[in-house]
């Protein structure tokens, strides 16, 4: 069964996590728009370079930005069987372009998944992020055993903060959420297709959540 699902949700609510287990059960791609860009800074593309110098501010890359790094990453994936979408889109103005785009593969979307996190959680799992350098392996002050100089069990790396999860930087990303992309939740209520779900807790228990909704759809 062909399912298109798109999971929406501010900066550091499991969206990556949770869109990786829809994938694997739903047997669907897992795209993420943040590990693509992620390869295209590998690549130091000139695209990447126009994105990166918005989001290291905390701010939003500029739609006609966003819209060409999209269209080239979707081209690359077969669509036929369905899609669990991560990181995009995050304007109405994208939401369009993105209704526009599956419309000319006659593709429509089943459900958009948001999932929910009060603020606080929110900064605290960005900000106690501390990733190798080496292995890229991530860890969080919080949640896990940690010390000063602590390095990374999986390889013996340094473990660094990312210069987007400093906690000044979260918090202007959270504030550019609410501002500027949360009216995509009208949006797409108003198109039926929002799903809402409390994202705090075990990865398992919003899997379990998530299972649930789109059952109930079903």
């Amino acid at each position: 069964m062909k399912t298109y699902l798109i999971l929406f949700g501010p900066p550091g609510v499991g969206k990556g996590t949770q869109g990786q287990i829809l994938s694997k059960d739903l047997g669907i791609p897992f795209i993420s728009s943040g590990d693509a860009l992620r390869e295209e800074i590998n690549k130091k593309s000139d695209i990447a370079e126009k994105m990166c110098s918005f989001m290291n501010n905390g701010e939003l890359v500029p739609d006609i930005v966003v819209e060409e790094f999209i269209s080239k990453m979707l081209d690359q994936y077969p669509l036929d069987k369905g899609f669990v979408f991560d990181g995009f889109p995050r304007t109405i103005h994208q939401a369009e372009f993105l209704d526009s785009y599956l419309g000319r593969i006659n593709v429509n979307l089943d459900a958009v998944i948001s999932l929910l996190l009060p603020k606080e959680e929110i900064v605290k799992r960005i900000s106690g992020r501390r990733t190798c350098e080496r292995c890229k392996a991530v860890y969080n002050i919080y949640f896990n055993s940690f010390e000063d100089d602590a390095k990374c069990k999986k390889c013996g790396g340094n473990l660094v903060q990312r210069e987007d999860d400093k906690e000044e930087v979260v918090i202007r990303r959270v504030e550019v959420y609410e501002e500027k992309t949360e009216p995509l939740i009208a949006y797409y209520k108003n198109k039926g297709l929002l799903i809402e779900v409390d994202a705090l807790g075990t990865v398992e228990d919003v899997a379990k959540r998530i299972k649930e909704v789109l059952s109930d759809r079903a």
